[in-house]
């Protein structure tokens, strides 16, 4: 009988995007690419001292006695299956999303469990396809070791585990020259975490970079009192200067949503475009507060996206 026993190891967890649809259009090709993928990303993996510990499905789970291997190795897969997939048409090609995290695990025989392998896969499930996101306990062993850069995405929520887990995206391919860290070292927890595009900036710049009209909210600020003193200087009894305001606020709303950590992002640009909706229907007011439709509209897509964010994840095991 195997004993079970206790280790801190680096998970690597890998699954294809929109597989089912794949596998629709057509089954044979489909999984004759799954083995040839999954058997060149089995190579890389061992060739940087890595153990496939799992595969189901379309996915697969190894882990690496070295933090900077698995880095390496999951660089290296996504760059030869990009190159593979220049050779498909846009159809065929499949992409992998790997997530990976270095936690303590349970050992069972040649399986590993635990919350170590579970926040690998949720990093997995949010990564980019072809894209890679590692936990905040592997940025802090590889941020000065791997040639690479990183954007910091913000926190995700983990199924039964207590707390939220720092992510980071690693840039590959044409980025990954640029090294450059993409947040602090131990960033604050935060709901509205900079996006991939401006990570690399100081927060405060990467909120100023992405208001409309400006790099700053003081400019922005300016630009909407300059155009209420317009109206007061030029008064005929309209205040027209609340329509280009609301504007600005609808899409200055839109551009901080990108800002939200992915799990959250689609829900908060339709509380943006609902709250629009609102102001657009008090500003043109005629007694008919028509926006309660398509705000429910809004409202349903919202539930719907959220039910679906909470269904139990796929088991990683």
């Amino acid at each position: 009988m195997p004993t079970t026993h206790r280790k801190l190891t680096t998970v690597f967890s890998a699954d294809v995007q929109g597989y089912s649809r794949l596998m629709e259009a057509d089954e044979e090709g489909t999984l004759a690419t799954l083995k040839e993928y999954r058997d060149a990303m089995s190579r890389l993996i061992a060739s940087q001292g890595g153990r496939v510990v799992n595969t189901w499905g379309d996915g697969l789970i190894a882990e690496f006695p070295s933090v900077v291997g698995a880095v390496r190795a999951a660089v290296d897969v996504q760059n030869e299956l990009a190159g593979r997939n220049e050779t498909r048409s846009g159809e065929q090609r499949m992409h992998f999303r790997i997530g990976i995290n270095l936690g303590d695990v349970i050992v069972d025989g040649d399986d590993i469990y635990g919350d170590g392998v579970n926040i690998a896969a949720r990093l997995q499930s949010e990564a980019a396809p072809g894209g890679i996101l590692i936990s905040n306990t592997v940025y802090d062993q590889v941020r000065n070791k791997v040639a690479v850069g990183f954007d910091f995405l913000g926190e995700l929520e983990v199924k039964n585990f207590d707390g939220r887990v720092p992510s980071y995206a690693i840039r590959i391919g044409e980025d990954s020259a640029r090294r450059a860290p993409a947040a602090p070292e131990n960033p604050a927890p935060t709901r509205n975490a900079p996006s991939a595009s401006r990570a690399d900036a100081p927060p405060g710049k990467a909120l100023a970079d992405s208001l409309p009209f400006g790099r700053s909210a003081t400019i922005l600020g300016v630009i909407g009192a300059g155009l209420v003193a317009v109206n007061i200087a030029s008064w005929n009894g309209t205040f027209w200067a609340a329509w280009p305001l609301l504007g600005f606020a609808i899409a200055g709303g839109l551009n901080w949503a990108r800002t939200a950590r992915p799990g959250e992002r689609t829900l908060t640009i339709l509380a943006v475009i609902g709250a629009g909706l609102i102001g657009i229907n008090l500003l043109s007011w005629s007694g008919t507060f028509w926006a309660r439709w398509p705000i429910l509209g809004l409202a349903v897509a919202a539930g719907v996206y959220w039910a679906s964010r909470r269904r139990k994840p796929r088991d990683a095991r």
